[in-house]
């Protein structure tokens, strides 16, 4: 498969203060050789059963409001289950190591309630990376200090073999996270790789804009926006018509 990823040039889409996780948004400074125009508008797929099923009894409502849609639409898979690779770390003992991985795995398996995952044990064929890793220092817009980030969640479009746009996303986990609050970050940047990509207003969502003392569970908000996600229309896992066509950048 000849992947055709997008130019690696990313641009922030949220800056969060008090060093806490930002979602990054792959654009490209000029028009790329990237995957091409679907052969149809975007539309929706079949919501996967897992979210189908869901109701929320507490009506607590969503924040769907606050997700951004990209190019290609709404960044929803089509395929599944999602396949996820969890990269053992190698700078730390193997009892650190695998308290890591099983905060990881533990974030992975919450989110595996709403959307079918997999994990397994070969990179090249994931979707979804995760590796423990310091981020890129972020600069904001009104200081040139560079600063650390707690997490750092990015995507690329390729397309596939049987010639369907596609993409797979990478998360970067600070090695200064430990305890609760990896695994709060893991689950919070691994909503934004399942597709929600924004971030809540409420401290009491997982994907609150930032971290808190006592970070919360997946809340019934934060699948009610999950659900009203993958209701939306998208570009990705439908076929494509010419592998030359550009995708236009906002």
């Amino acid at each position: 498969m000849t992947s055709l990823a997008l130019a690696m040039s990313t641009a922030l889409l949220i800056i969060l203060t008090n060093f806490q996780s930002s979602a990054i948004l792959i654009t490209s400074s000029s028009p790329p050789s990237s995957p091409s125009s679907p052969s149809s508008p975007p539309k929706p797929h079949p919501l996967p059963p897992t979210l189908a099923q869901w109701q929320d009894s507490t009506n607590s409502g969503d924040y769907f409001s606050q997700v951004n849609p990209i190019q290609v639409g709404y960044l929803v898979w089509s395929q599944f289950p999602v396949r996820v690779y969890v990269e053992p770390p190698q700078a730390i003992n193997s009892k650190q190591a695998q308290q890591w991985v099983n905060a990881v795995l533990q974030a992975v398996q919450e989110w595996n309630v709403y959307l079918p995952l997999t994990v397994i044990k070969q990179a090249e064929d994931a979707d979804i990376i995760i590796m423990r890793k310091a981020p890129p220092l972020q600069t904001s817009p009104n200081s040139k200090i560079p600063r650390a980030r707690s997490a750092q969640t990015t995507y690329e479009f390729y397309v596939s073999k049987n010639n369907l746009l596609s993409h797979r996303f990478t998360i970067l986990l600070s090695p200064s996270q430990t305890g609760q609050y990896l695994l709060a970050a893991t689950r919070h940047e691994f909503g934004h790789a399942l597709g929600i990509w924004g971030h809540s207003p409420q401290p009491s969502d997982a994907l609150y804009f930032s971290q808190v003392r006592n970070p919360p569970p997946i809340s019934p908000r934060d699948v009610n926006t999950l659900k009203r996600v993958y209701e939306q229309p998208t570009s990705l896992g439908w076929s494509v018509q010419e592998k030359s066509v550009s995708i236009p950048l906002k």
